[in-house]
């Protein structure tokens, strides 16, 4: 499968979570609500989840393994390191 669309919210209120995610594979099936969160170890991302009658939170959809969840969370921590930087490099020309 490959990511065809990165489509990134940015959350403007204050705390951990500084995104909302959605990811296209093969322009055929999307995954919404995929968060950016960032930690005192860096940024991660936090798959779709539902909290359960117990009160645990359980993914809805997730990569069932490492290297398929690596490639999808670089892959968005790119592209929203990226926003970061045009929208930065935005300020400074609208500032001068």
């Amino acid at each position: 499968m490959e990511i065809t669309d990165i489509r990134i919210r940015k959350v403007d209120a204050e705390g951990k979570m500084k995104a909302v995610v959605s990811v296209t594979f093969d322009n055929e099936f999307v995954v919404h609500d995929i968060k950016i969160i960032e930690s005192q170890g860096g940024q991660f991302i936090a798959m779709p989840s539902r909290k359960t009658p117990t009160g645990e939170f359980r993914d809805i959809a997730h990569p069932i393994n490492a290297e398929a969840r690596n490639k999808v969370q670089n892959a968005i921590l790119e592209k929203y390191q990226s926003m970061l930087a045009e929208e930065e490099a935005a300020g400074t020309i609208l500032q001068e």
